[in-house]
């Protein structure tokens, strides 16, 4: 049996990418903070039913969803990482009502938006459950109240916990993937220069919802499902459904694999349904900086000026060919 190859943890590649001051020093060290705190988290993960972690608080979130006892843990593991740096002025959580004031040091330069637990419906059920964060210049000293518009998104990324922990940042850079590695008890490198596939074979979206969708977004629905049983020419290709239920689990394959995932508009959220600084922006520029495409429909994510701290858009994104041919539907209702 040959000898396995040792490999670059998180720590090792960080230090060999980061330069010896300025804010990109900082950005690294913010990752690094994150691959810390999804560490922590994914053992409560894994003791959550022998913890008694399971279940509902009683509370509701910042946009009146019910909170799970792993949100709340969630938020708390999260906040106290960041707060530890002395870098962040403030987080933006789906679990806090208003951003949360960590430091008013003029080292405290940073602004991070998270999704601590996304998918926590899953968690009962040992489903796929993910974190989501942005890393945003603020600009100034933290202003009261803070002024999401002056806000420029530096670094994102997210985890997935699953089968294995896997962390994925995007920087300006690089899109870099990490496995988590109990032996080591640490992230190690898996995915070096992660890039999306054009197209994909795959889609993933709430089909349970879809009766409330627009008329042009049901017709991309019904083209893909028609591709897959009637394959018209090698243009079309077969598309399967993939739906999780976790934000994350089905972006993370659209971007290893191809293919999107979707949330439009619906009667009950007709500005859309996810959250722009703290889900659709961070994982948009995973998958902008990796090749793929991300759009509102309308509009590419990255373009979409924020004016509220919880402030929801409609998300389709994946590779770049389905993400277009989604677009098309949407101001047409058809493909050319």
């Amino acid at each position: 049996m040959t000898r396995r190859e040792r490999r670059v943890d998180l720590a090792e590649h960080l230090a060999a990418v980061s330069p010896s001051s300025g804010e990109s020093k900082d950005v690294v060290r913010l990752i690094a903070t994150v691959g810390r705190a999804a560490a922590v988290l994914q053992r409560h993960l894994r003791r959550a039913a022998i913890d008694g972690h399971l279940g509902y608080s009683g509370g509701r979130n910042s946009t009146g969803d019910s909170q799970k006892k792993l949100d709340l843990l969630g938020n708390e593991t999260v906040v106290e990482a960041f707060a530890r740096t002395g870098l962040v002025a403030a987080i933006v959580s789906e679990e806090l009502e208003q951003p949360k004031v960590l430091s008013r040091k003029r080292t405290a330069r940073y602004v991070v938006c998270a999704d601590p637990l996304d998918g926590s419906s899953n968690t009962d059920i040992n489903g796929p459950v993910g974190t989501i964060f942005g890393i945003y210049r603020s600009g100034s000293i933290l202003p009261e109240p803070l002024h999401v518009a002056q806000l420029e998104l530096l670094a994102g990324g997210y985890v997935l916990y699953g089968p294995s922990t896997v962390l994925v940042y995007a920087t300006e850079a690089e899109v870099t993937g990490f496995t988590f590695d109990a032996q080591r008890g640490s992230f190690v490198l898996t995915h070096p220069k992660l890039r999306c596939p054009t197209q994909g074979a795959y889609y993933s979206a709430n089909l349970g919802n879809s009766d409330c969708w627009p008329t042009n977004v049901r017709k991309f629905v019904e083209y893909l499902a028609a591709s897959n049983c009637e394959r018209p020419s090698s243009r079309h290709h077969p598309y399967s459904l993939r739906y999780s239920g976790a934000l994350v689990a089905d972006v993370h394959r659209s971007i290893l694999e191809g293919g999107l995932y979707f949330y439009p508009p619906d009667d009950k959220h007709p500005e859309g349904k996810l959250r722009l600084l703290y889900e659709c922006k961070p994982l948009a520029f995973v998958a902008e900086r990796a090749g793929g495409r991300a759009s509102t429909g309308t509009q590419p994510v990255l373009t979409v000026a924020p004016d509220s701290v919880h402030q929801r858009i409609p998300l389709a994104i994946g590779s770049k060919a389905e993400v277009e041919l989604y677009e098309q539907f949407v101001a047409q209702g058809g493909h050319s």
